[in-house]
């Protein structure tokens, strides 16, 4: 009888914890940490693991109440997507007074996490949650423009490391912003171009043209290109301490011309399969890049 009621109470657990890690989107919040403490041992003089245990507690608070928010808003309209409709509070899984206590409370720990670290983090962190559930959110349904705003506390996260290892913003995480700032349109594109037909059931507007068209891909492209030539930058030493070396800047330049290759098989193919090569091809981006730079400050 116990080993029953001690079976249920841990699969009763186990939801809980998968509701709680779909609430929060974990994956996306987990690789939203990766690029913080990216970003933080780039701009560290030393590495101090309680700021980086910090951060990354802060961050993923910030990413889940961020997105916990999020699903409250859209919850009617998620329910009319297949790709959401079994999220926790569309199934009736998690109420929205429940959901909404979680936002609240991982809004507190997150930003107290982060003001811990600097009060630049701090408020950083409070603005890209505003951006993205204040700004964002609803635009999404209103205009095509919202992939622009939410491309803004998309790339906080690179440079808020840097900012919470040195208590400063420059040129420097300046740059490691601008470089997530442009990768995010080919990422959300080819998000976008494959889930378009969802997108439209629940009334958002996610592609720059509103369809699957020349105009589309040529704007991937665009953005691509402008990524490929901002993350090597630093090679040129115009970035004060964020540098790279050229060995480095060659690998980060072919990983991007990978992806561009990925962008111009979209344009010439206009399939789903292609832009959902791009899409991954484009999440392999990012985290290598980022791995590269770390690597490369630490053998230069």
């Amino acid at each position: 009888m116990k080993t029953a009621v001690s079976s249920t109470k841990n699969s009763a657990l186990a939801l809980i914890f998968d509701d709680f890690k779909e609430i929060t989107k974990a994956r996306l919040a987990i690789s939203v940490v990766f690029s913080s403490i990216a970003g933080y041992f780039l701009g560290a003089y030393e590495i101090q693991w309680v700021q980086v245990l910090l951060l990354a507690f802060g961050g993923y608070c910030m990413v889940g109440a961020s997105n916990a928010y999020n699903q409250v808003i859209e919850r009617d309209l998620d329910a009319l997507m297949k790709r959401t409709k079994n999220r926790p509070i569309p199934t009736g899984r998690i109420s929205v007074k429940s959901a909404m206590t979680m936002a609240i409370v991982l809004t507190l720990l997150g930003v107290m996490a982060l003001y811990v670290l600097n009060p630049k983090t701090a408020m950083f962190g409070a603005i890209s949650i505003f951006l993205y559930t204040s700004v964002y959110t609803p635009l999404k349904t209103i205009t095509p423009l919202a992939v622009f705003v939410g491309a803004i506390p998309g790339a906080i996260p690179f440079m808020l490391g840097w900012v919470a290892a040195t208590d400063d913003f420059g040129i420097e995480p300046g740059t490691l912003f601008m470089i997530q700032f442009f990768w995010q349109f080919p990422h959300f594109w080819a998000l976008g171009w494959m889930l378009d037909d969802d997108y439209r059931s629940g009334g958002f507007k996610m592609l720059p043209t509103g369809k699957k068209d020349t105009a589309t891909v040529l704007q991937i492209i665009m953005y691509t290109i402008w990524m490929m030539v901002v993350s090597v930058i630093p090679v040129f030493g115009i970035t004060g301490r964020l540098q790279l070396s050229v060995i480095a800047a060659v690998i980060v330049f072919l990983m991007g011309a990978v992806m561009l290759g990925f962008a111009f098989k979209l344009y010439s193919k206009r399939d789903n399969a292609s832009a959902r090569k791009l899409m991954l091809a484009s999440v392999s981006y990012i985290t290598l890049m980022q791995i590269v730079y770390v690597i490369d400050k630490f053998l230069g």
